[in-house]
């Protein structure tokens, strides 16, 4: 298949790529449903471009090389604006299109308008791209389309269903109330984990300032006792002196290691593992899969109840719920549907959706109306997220107690043993 698509692919652009110096690549492809895919992704090579396509169970149609610009500053500008972008932005503008297309405001004058007034660099580019297609002739989800990093295939396709259906202001409304809870189960998750990050980062610290400044400090007193000192005072001798010697050499291994880390992340492999990884950390990984689920239920149920067909919701929501192991595991929950399996059978073989959900998915199957039961799927995850999150407080605060105790007690042994045995000794 990769030999076939090949040759077509070479003739997608003039110059050849140089080595692995382009290794950005912009390319069209069809997914398993026949939708048509643009996107950008990272390769040395247009071979490895098209193999990594095809492993996502996409057929390639054209790749073509992005020339990168070597203007550092226009870079780190456009990063920002980009990776500043975020979920109030996007729920803002959806519901501003809600309400300029429910006033009969014409779509190009609208993108306009709302193109002077966003704030982020990206949005705003991409929406004034977007209303110079639209006044060419293009609708609004292909103009979309063209900006893959701003609009994701989630936010694309309801815009297309509404557009289809002529109801496109029902379909902004329905982003922006989906973006409006998203928003709301990432804020409640930020603000559990706050705490126990903010001690995780003051242990660390006290540590740092412990080992470099304090335990040098008695060193030189412990030098002048002429005494043989316990082992707990040994260690922590040691361990400072380890750290202030080679602390330059212990931040690069460090900085190595994260690049390196990231890079692997990175790659399918690499965040497939990754992912999985964060399902089974203790405690952590229930809340993160069951986050997860509340926003598969929720964007699927949101794709049906818009008239996406079902297969191609599946593929869509796979692509934007975050966790590529529960989207490989929907991926293959779509392969049976697509056999003709029913959806609450399949949904019980990925073994990511407990029985009650299970039961509330056959009901829905049997009065024909599964986006509905999918948001009561969405509401009941919601519940157990918000269970787990006030519990975290409540078994987390033990743990840290106990490191903090443990290291309370290293130090003090290892501090002052030597001067109460110096103590003894003179009494």
């Amino acid at each position: 298949m990769l030999n076939k698509a090949l040759p077509l692919l070479m003739k997608s652009y003039a110059s050849p790529v140089q080595g692995n110096k382009v290794t950005l690549f912009k390319y069209s492809a069809r997914n398993a449903s026949g939708l048509k895919i643009n996107n950008t992704l990272e390769a040395e090579t247009i071979r490895q471009a098209a193999e990594i396509i095809i492993r996502q169970k996409m057929t390639p149609i054209v790749i073509t090389p992005i020339v990168v610009s070597h203007d550092l500053m226009a870079q780190f500008t456009d990063w920002h604006a980009l990776h500043s972008l975020n979920i109030n932005d996007l729920m803002l503008f959806s519901q501003q299109m809600y309400s300029l297309s429910k006033a009969g405001v014409p779509l190009h004058k609208a993108l306009s308008c709302l193109t002077e007034s966003t704030r982020n660099k990206a949005l705003s580019e991409a929406l004034g791209d977007v209303a110079s297609r639209i006044e060419t002739g293009s609708s609004l989800s292909q103009a979309m389309n063209n900006h893959p990093k701003v609009f994701n295939a989630l936010f694309i396709n309801i815009i297309s269903v509404g557009e289809m259906s002529g109801d496109l202001d029902r379909s902004f409304l329905q982003i922006a109330d989906y973006l409006e809870r998203e928003k709301e189960t990432k804020g409640r998750i930020k603000t559990a984990f706050r705490y126990p990050m903010m001690v995780l980062m003051a242990i660390s610290v006290a540590m740092i300032i412990i080992n470099v400044y304090v335990i040098p400090a008695f060193k030189n007193v412990y030098d002048n006792m002429h005494t043989e000192l316990p082992w707990q005072t040994q260690w922590l001798l040691s361990m400072s002196h380890f750290m202030v010697s080679y602390w330059s050499y212990m931040l690069g291994v460090l900085i190595f290691v994260s690049v390196m880390a990231g890079k692997y992340i990175n790659t399918y492999k690499g965040r497939l593992q990754w992912d999985w990884l964060m399902l089974h950390i203790p405690v952590i990984g229930s809340i993160v899969q069951r986050a997860t689920m509340e926003r598969f239920s929720r964007s699927f149920a949101m794709t049906l109840i818009a008239g996406v067909p079902l297969l191609q919701g599946i593929t869509i929501v796979s692509g934007v719920i975050g966790n590529s192991y529960i989207a490989s595991k929907l991926q293959k929950m779509r392969l049976g549907i697509e056999k003709g399996d029913s959806v609450s059978r399949m949904a019980a073989s990925t073994q990511l959706f407990p029985p009650l959900v299970i039961q509330m998915i056959i009901v829905g199957e049997e009065v024909g109306n599964i986006g509905d039961m999918l948001l009561e799927v969405a509401d009941f995850y919601e519940i157990e997220v918000d269970a787990d999150l006030k519990n975290i407080s409540s078994v987390i605060e033990p743990i840290l107690i106990v490191i903090i105790g443990m290291m309370v007690l290293v130090l003090a042994l290892g501090i002052f043993l030597p001067m109460w045995n110096l103590a003894s000794v003179i009494h």
